[in-house]
């Protein structure tokens, strides 16, 4: 099984399918790692559409979307389910974040976060503007998340020339 990638070091690269609302209108492209280096970026990693706390999550990611932004990061969100599903729960929910499509979970288990009997599990990674993973947080129980305000506190210290964001889990 692999192993999820440590603070320190370069997150591997993919690319996904995703789905991102402007206004009413969905927009389908492709997600590259390697398209967001320049600036920071938070990739959310969760189980299911239209869950409970996946909604509660990304909902409130979505809600402070503005405060992410404000340091020049992105907020990519990830999990098993198709296009179709993505945009329902986006265009349910009003949420402006792009949603990713990882079928199959080929991503999350190269990345090391899925377990038997659960699969993906809610795991969060911070990256800096060259692609390297600052901080972590990978769940053993997908029933909480990491607060936008604990994200905020990660990007503000990558922004303050912190190198080294608090490492987590």
């Amino acid at each position: 099984m692999a192993r999820p990638p440590e603070p320190g070091t370069p997150a591997p690269e993919f690319t996904l399918p995703g789905v991102q609302f402007d206004g009413d209108t969905a927009h389908r492209r492709e997600y590259r790692l390697a398209d967001a280096k320049g600036s920071p970026l938070v990739l959310a990693f969760y189980p299911g559409d239209d869950t409970l706390v996946c909604t509660r999550q990304l909902c409130s990611y979505n809600s402070d979307l503005a405060r992410f932004t404000d340091l020049g990061a992105a907020v990519w969100c990830i999990s098993g389910q198709d296009l179709d599903s993505h945009e329902r729960f986006a265009r349910k929910r009003e949420l402006h974040l792009p949603l990713l499509t990882d079928t199959g979970e080929a991503l999350a288990r190269s990345w090391g976060i899925t377990a038997p009997g659960i699969g993906l599990r809610r795991s969060v990674f911070v990256l800096d503007a060259a692609g390297i993973v600052r901080w972590r947080h990978i769940a053993l129980a997908g029933l909480t998340y990491r607060s936008t305000d604990t994200l905020i506190e990660q990007l503000a210290a990558l922004s303050s020339g912190d190198a080294e964001a608090t490492p987590a889990g």
